[in-house]
């Protein structure tokens, strides 16, 4: 926050860039592990039209507005800090895997690794989107937890295959935010997050193998 304070807008602007280029490649690099396409493209229709019905955009965004009403915070991109560093830090293997390997009592190793990295990635955030990054912590902490708790009580459910197809699916999600970090198209990322339910269903009732 002391940083974004002395950058020059062109220095955000073009720091901002970087990390949509970033995040754009994560995902194309986590998206392209699926072995089963069919399930992806299942996954992220049947999750985004389940997203949209139950809008979720709107209801993280409004959640984004009251926190900025409660600090009384005057930065014009608050939401769009909080709802960017949710996305960017929930996606990917190691918090999916970090959060089971807590889960499962083991030392959470991974996500002490993660913590790290998402860091430095939170002090270039807030230096373009300032304060709003810093309540991403809220759905981080029901995403991250949830998965840690479900883990912890179905011990044998997360398989290899499994996990493949959740960080897939994520890697998905986090190309559509790249895209729209880029301003290239504004695409509702959130609404398209039931595709990571969507996808442990079908993978367990439909794609077993």
């Amino acid at each position: 926050m002391i940083i974004r304070s002395r950058l020059p807008e062109r220095i955000s602007l073009i720091v901002f860039q970087g990390i949509g280029l970033f995040t754009l490649s994560l995902g194309v690099s986590l998206a392209i592990k699926t072995q089963n396409f069919l399930l992806l493209i299942f996954s992220i229709v049947l999750g985004s039209i389940i997203g949209e019905l139950l809008d979720l955009e709107k209801w993280l965004n409004h959640l984004g507005e009251n926190l900025k009403l409660l600090i009384k915070s005057k930065n014009d991109r608050f939401a769009e800090g909080l709802v960017t560093a949710f996305l960017l830090f929930c996606m990917g293997s190691m918090t999916i895997l970090g959060a089971i390997e807590e889960g499962l009592g083991n030392p959470p190793r991974l996500l002490l690794a993660k913590s790290v990295l998402d860091g430095f990635s939170s002090i270039a955030l807030s230096a373009s989107l300032g304060a709003g990054v810093i309540f991403s912590i809220i759905p981080l902490l029901l995403y991250q937890g949830g998965i840690t708790l479900f883990a912890s009580s179905v011990q044998s459910f997360f398989t290899d295959s499994l996990i493949l197809e959740l960080t897939a699916t994520g890697g998905l999600l986090l190309m559509g935010l790249g895209i729209d970090i880029l301003e290239i198209k504004k695409l509702k990322v959130l609404n398209m997050l039931p595709s990571l339910v969507v996808v442990v269903i079908l993978k367990m009732l439909f794609f077993r193998n």
